[in-house]
């Protein structure tokens, strides 16, 4: 069954289950405006021709909204491209056994350092082997089809590197898989036991079980793939899926009952496309909420010569060295822009044809 705004409805529906001073104060926050976008809430434009008058609602902005979430996502795909060099890019997933992701979800700050530790690891085998400095864009990836907590990080590299003593274009980097594995699983194991020794890591084993554990998953294979991309589209349009949209698709929401919710998703393991799910709203709702962010918090970072410092001083004599133009940051397209691109008509036309003209604003009710 299609439903207009499932995400909506599931959220209207469970109100009671993240409307109360115990939630999560962010994911009471994004819930909240995504319940008020496109509504009186949160103001509107109003905009008026001889024959027709238009309230167009503001949005929410929130990451709980799939319309903003598009949006959002359209506008970062679209600075990525014009800030980036068309080159040769690898893409390089790193992940972790499942037996620690319950650790990273009861310790945000831990799951927050997890894009720095990717971009270390390979920062350091590059500088060390080949004495290049690359380009790195992480990001933290929390969830997987079934909505459960996985920690994973998604990096995006240059398939070269500038040299360091040279100042020339490197064309082609190898990146050695082992090399890289066993790095990110130290990494990862160290962070873990400094925490541990620190008092702060937030779980139910004791000391002597969780140092068991480690000493365990030391000698374990972790699993990471490197995948080459010819340019830079590729991967932006597959990390631009999950920066700024809630972590299920609406289209996978296939029925809201009384008080349940079923959905599918897409088992690559087992090679089966509809793995149908169903659990109870609150389940779905404490689900959902795991992989919100903290206020101000952001998922994807920039590294190495994509850091917003050596942006400023690199990127032109990198588009140079590649005898390439870099394209101007592009403007936010305007929400009837947007809607003429993605619908194929002008909102702002009234019934006649004649253009309407932005005529005063309502305003919004106080946010909580």
């Amino acid at each position: 069954m299609k439903y207009h705004d499932p995400l909506k409805t599931i959220l209207s529906q469970g109100c009671q289950y993240w409307d109360h001073e115990e939630m999560c104060p962010a994911a009471r926050r994004v819930f909240d405006k995504a319940m008020r976008c496109r509504t009186s809430d949160l103001g509107a434009e109003v905009y008026s021709s001889e024959n027709q008058e238009l309230i167009v609602y503001h949005t929410c902005k929130s990451r709980a909204c799939p319309s903003c979430g598009y949006r959002a996502n359209v506008q970062w795909l679209r600075e990525r491209w014009a800030a980036l060099p068309d080159a040769l890019y690898k893409g390089i997933t790193f992940t972790m056994p499942d037996l620690l992701w319950l650790f990273f979800r009861d310790n945000p700050s831990l799951a927050r350092a997890l894009p720095a530790i990717a971009a270390e690891v390979i920062r350091a085998q590059v500088d060390v082997r080949h004495g290049l400095r690359v380009g790195v864009i992480a990001i933290l990836h929390t969830f997987n089809g079934r909505l459960d907590f996985n920690s994973h990080v998604h990096t995006m590299v240059t398939g070269g590197g500038l040299h360091g003593s040279s100042e020339l274009w490197v064309p082609r980097v190898y990146y050695d898989h082992d090399r890289l594995m066993r790095a990110w699983r130290k990494a990862v194991i160290a962070l873990l036991r400094a925490a541990l020794r620190a008092g702060v890591l937030r779980q139910e084993l004791t000391t002597d079980q969780m140092n068991d554990l480690l000493t365990h998953l030391e000698r374990c294979w972790w699993s990471i793939n490197i995948q080459s991309f010819e340019d830079k589209r590729h991967f932006l349009q597959y990390a631009g899926r999950y920066v700024r949209r809630p972590p299920i698709a609406q289209r996978r929401i296939t029925c809201i009952g009384e008080g349940t919710v079923r959905f599918w998703y897409k088992d690559k393991k087992l090679r089966r496309r509809r793995i149908e799910v169903q659990c109870s709203l609150e389940e779905f709702i404490d689900r959902w909420v795991q992989h919100i962010p903290g206020c101000y918090q952001h998922t994807v970072r920039s590294f190495g010569l994509f850091s917003p410092r050596a942006l400023g001083q690199t990127s032109a004599a990198i588009f140079k060295l590649l005898r390439q133009t870099r394209m101007p940051r592009p403007k936010r397209r305007r929400w009837a822009e947007s809607i003429k691109r993605d619908f194929g008509h002008d909102p702002l036309l009234d019934r006649k044809g004649t253009r309407m003209r932005w005529v005063g604003r309502l305003k919004a009710k106080a946010l909580r």
